[in-house]
């Protein structure tokens, strides 16, 4: 082989490795797009009325988290696209990449933070027991011995119900809507949940069912989750949710959706 033939090849393949190597970050930077085109996609269970609910006439995502996270993106200079994903499978589906954060009024928990990265506290809520109108047994969550109690699956209103010592039965289903049907249908004593979704639903159904005496009974706070080690969109998030806390744009979203109904306080 001659020494100008060699050289040829020797160029031949660092043009090769150069195409191969220019090819894989190319491949790399369109995997991360959205992030790149000012593209936040967010992760919501949306069958949790008034947080996040498809509306029926307009099949579009509305509720309290979805113009929060709108308005948080526009501050951001990102368009948020909202990915419906069932509940159980919502952190799942953040560590694997599916969106880049969610929003779904998620409690933060410690056991959830083993898991992701909480933003601050945008909410505050707690726990509540939904009976029908007429049941007189049940004042106290310790009422709730003895009882059929629904919840959401994996949710704190799960965990709170699971805590009772002596409840005949929790029946779990996949949304809330469902467990409060429970109740609705006698199917169930009581159902444990957030005290708005509550609230909304005695809206729906007047003289049918109510909260129990005790109102609400625990202290919570949501949070938008983003992958654990993610701190540049976690800061990135806090920053935009506190311009819009000082806009009075939050207050403005809050006041739309729940006014002066809720016992439970707003996050500051």
């Amino acid at each position: 082989m001659s020494k100008n033939t060699l050289v040829a090849l020797v160029v031949v393949v660092v043009v090769a490795l150069g195409i191969g190597y220019w090819l894989n970050n190319r491949s790399a930077q369109e995997t991360a797009q959205p992030r790149v085109t000012g593209v936040l996609k967010v992760g919501s269970d949306v069958t949790y009325p008034p947080f996040e609910f498809v509306d029926e006439k307009t099949n579009e995502f509305k509720g309290f988290d979805i113009d929060l996270i709108n308005a948080i993106g526009e501050v951001m200079g990102k368009k948020i696209e909202i990915v419906n994903t069932a509940w159980d499978g919502i952190i799942p589906g953040l560590l694997n990449g599916n969106y880049d954060a969610l929003i779904s009024a998620m409690t933060i928990t410690e056991e959830r933070a083993q898991a992701v990265d909480f933003s601050d506290p945008y909410f505050a809520t707690g726990q509540v027991i939904v009976l029908r109108a007429d049941n007189t047994s049940i004042r106290t969550p310790k009422d709730l011995e003895g009882k059929v109690v629904a919840v959401q699956i994996g949710t704190t209103g799960d965990f709170e119900a699971s805590k009772v010592k002596g409840v005949k039965k929790i029946a779990r289903f996949n949304t809330t809507p469902e467990a409060l049907q429970e109740v609705l249908n006698g199917a169930a004593d009581a159902a444990v949940v957030d005290e708005l979704v509550a609230r909304e639903f005695i809206k729906k159904n007047p003289g049918a069912v109510k909260l129990a005496e005790v109102g609400v009974f625990t202290v919570e706070y949501y949070g938008i989750a983003v992958r654990k080690g993610d701190d540049e969109l976690r800061k990135e998030i806090n920053r935009a949710l506190a311009t819009v806390k000082a806009s009075g744009k939050y207050d403005e979203i809050y006041n739309k959706w729940f006014g002066t109904e809720t016992t439970a306080a707003k996050s500051e």
